[in-house]
């Protein structure tokens, strides 16, 4: 099973979760609702960023 990494950035209030190697990113694609998805080279999803995460 992979391991998840997952980190929280207080400053820039965001969450990002890996469940692929971050180094592998070739392209990071936002969905127009607070989130970008982090993909590798063959498209392949290994992580997102929630931007704007903590509530006010």
């Amino acid at each position: 099973m992979a391991q998840v990494k997952v980190y929280y950035d207080r400053e820039g209030n965001t969450l990002t979760v890996w469940f692929g190697n971050p180094a592998d990113e070739y392209v990071a694609e936002e969905t127009g609702e607070e989130i970008v998805l982090m993909k590798d080279r063959e498209g392949k999803v290994i992580g997102f960023e929630k931007l704007n995460s903590r509530d006010k």
